[in-house]
């Protein structure tokens, strides 16, 4: 499960990471990352964590496709909330052919977005 301060909950939020940020597509998944985002709501001096939330549509599937593809989703971003900078926000929007993709096949389209995102790979 994602810890409470890393998700994404409100609908600003999402729109600010969307609007605002930068996009990589997977034949997966779309990933979006505003980086170092600061958050007003946020009282403090320390920065705030990354946060993370996931759009995952009726045409991905079912209910309970839905559902475990949101599960599998959370558990690979938790992993990987290390690598994002402090106070970023990143929307993880599955495609349809995401109903039908293992664990690995995610995982592997999230490290690639996510790798693009940060400055690591070419466009």
């Amino acid at each position: 499960m994602l810890p409470s301060e890393n998700r994404l909950r409100r609908r600003e939020d999402f729109a600010a990471a969307v609007r605002r940020g930068r996009r990589a597509g997977r034949p997966l998944l779309v990933v979006h990352l505003r980086s170092g985002a600061t958050d007003p709501h946020v009282t403090g001096e320390s920065a705030p964590p990354p946060r993370a939330g996931f759009v995952v549509s009726k045409a991905v599937g079912g209910a309970v496709v839905r559902t475990a593809v949101k599960r599998k989703l959370r558990h690979l971003m938790r992993e990987r909330l290390a690598q994002l900078p402090p106070g970023s926000l990143v929307v993880v929007r599955a495609l349809p052919p995401s109903g039908d993709a293992d664990h690995a096949q995610l995982a592997r389209d999230l490290d690639a977005a996510l790798q693009r995102l940060l400055g690591g790979g070419a466009r």
